[in-house]
């Protein structure tokens, strides 16, 4: 059992029309067409887009000429009153110099140092689960905000200030899609700016927060009694290049955009992974099983070969980020159709993930396929959850690590079945149920 996709809504009939559409659900605002197609070009007298599914144009913007195919603008203007300047949405050698000093801080052979911070949340999210039937993306959110507190600060969510940056960040999702309009159209004047009072206010207290623990921590590091965790780390490495630090402000907008990407992408795959689970039985007997020998070191970690492939499998159903927007620097053709320089090129990994001509059973839930060795090596550039190329998600090792740890510890402790209405998937920041996902917990 899979939950039914969001239907498509055919010819909109007007830009606003179709504005209003997105603001409300922008996977539904799109046409079916998208599943099969390689590459759809959109024009209006606003907006000029290509939809690029075909995993050749996926390799070329991402990861053959990625310095030709920049992040939208409009992104960065849809996302500046929560993100500023953060690694996410800069491009040229003002991100290159933020990737230099942040890098270094999830390379691979540093994972193992998180580990405890990890096992620490799922511990936690396992004795605040109790039985019954939940909504269970509010604790998944939870958890997945514990571990970026304990990663980052090392502090647990039961902090003041992580419990009130949490909250925040709730209302925030709430208020703003993950795509916004100003990323796909030249904003004209005579209708709404695309950022609502609400989305400036939870952003301006977002940052507030995050501005108040970057200005504790600065002072700790000063002191020299700071915790080597994410935040020490980053903030005390220089840019090989320069030798210059992050200031305290160019920080604030980092550590947003760890929030950002570290919590409610987790929350979200976390979320559907469980209920994934919950409506495949046979798989969730495999993860408890495997669940059962679990220890705190990467060994045992990297041996949860079933878990890893029901949390991909969750991935691809529910890619945390649906869309990702680049911008053409400058004119090219592709599949013989000229694309304008400034045309906006959309990636999509809800469409991607889901397309009938590159997947076996696109929408069925079958972890087996990632044994499949003929399935790997034909859809190498097909699967992109934390995209790719050189802008890959710096944390994206330590997203399947928490994910996989988080799922097994959950199914370790209960039994779950699905509630009696499958949940219907909407995007805002992310990939969300529009009426939550009921799931019942019965302890094993």
């Amino acid at each position: 059992m899979i939950p039914p996709r969001p239907q498509p809504t055919e010819g909109r009939g007007s830009v606003l029309r179709f504005a209003r559409a997105f603001r409300r659900d922008l996977l539904s605002a799109l046409p079916d067409r998208l599943y099969r197609a390689w590459m759809a070009e959109f024009r209006s007298p606003l907006v000029h887009s290509f939809f690029c599914n075909d995993p050749a144009l996926i390799r070329l913007i991402l990861k053959d000429r990625p310095g030709d195919f920049p992040k939208s603008n409009r992104l960065r203007a849809g996302l500046a009153p929560l993100l500023g300047n953060s690694v996410f949405v800069t491009n040229g050698p003002e991100w290159a110099a933020e990737r230099r000093i942040i890098d270094p801080a999830f390379e691979g052979g540093r994972l193992h140092e998180t580990l405890p911070a990890i096992f620490g949340a799922a511990d936690a999210l396992v004795a605040r689960l109790k039985p019954g039937f939940h909504d269970i993306e509010p604790p998944a959110s939870h958890a997945a905000a514990d571990v970026i507190f304990r990663t980052l600060f090392s502090m647990p969510i039961e902090h003041e200030t992580a419990a009130q940056v949490f909250a925040a960040f709730r209302a925030h999702q709430d208020a703003q899609p993950v795509v916004n309009l100003a990323a796909l159209l030249p904003w004209p004047r005579w209708l709404p700016h695309p950022h609502s009072r609400r989305t400036r206010q939870t952003a301006s207290l977002i940052r507030g927060l995050i501005a108040g623990l970057v200005a504790g921590r600065m002072q700790s590091i000063r002191r020299g009694d700071a915790p080597d965790d994410l935040a020490t780390r980053i903030m005390t490495t220089p840019d090989p290049q320069t030798g210059r630090c992050f200031s305290e402000p160019q920080m604030v907008d980092q550590v947003a955009i760890f929030f950002l990407a570290g919590h409610e992408t987790s929350a979200s795959a976390l979320a559907w992974a469980l209920w994934l689970l919950a409506a495949h039985p046979e798989w969730q007997d495999a993860v408890a099983a495997e669940a059962a020998g679990l220890t705190p070191d990467m060994a045992s970690v990297n041996a949860l070969r079933i878990t890893r492939a029901v949390f991909r499998e969750a991935l691809r159903l529910y890619p945390p980020v649906p869309m990702m927007v680049r911008q053409a620097a400058c004119p090219q053709t592709m599949r013989g159709r000229p694309v304008p320089q400034g045309a906006q090129l959309v990636l999509s990994p809800w469409h991607l993930h889901r397309h009938r001509r590159l997947w076996d059973d696109p929408d069925s839930f079958d972890p087996g396929r990632w044994s499949r060795p003929e399935s790997r090596s034909s859809i190498r550039d097909a699967f992109i959850p934390f995209s790719a190329g050189e802008r890959a998600c710096p944390g994206a090792g330590l997203a399947m690590i928490e994910g996989v740890v988080m799922l097994a510890r959950v199914v370790g402790a209960f039994r779950l079945r699905p509630g009696p209405v499958p949940p219907i998937p909407v995007a805002r920041l992310t990939v969300r149920a529009q009426d939550g996902i009921a799931i019942h917990l019965t302890p094993r």
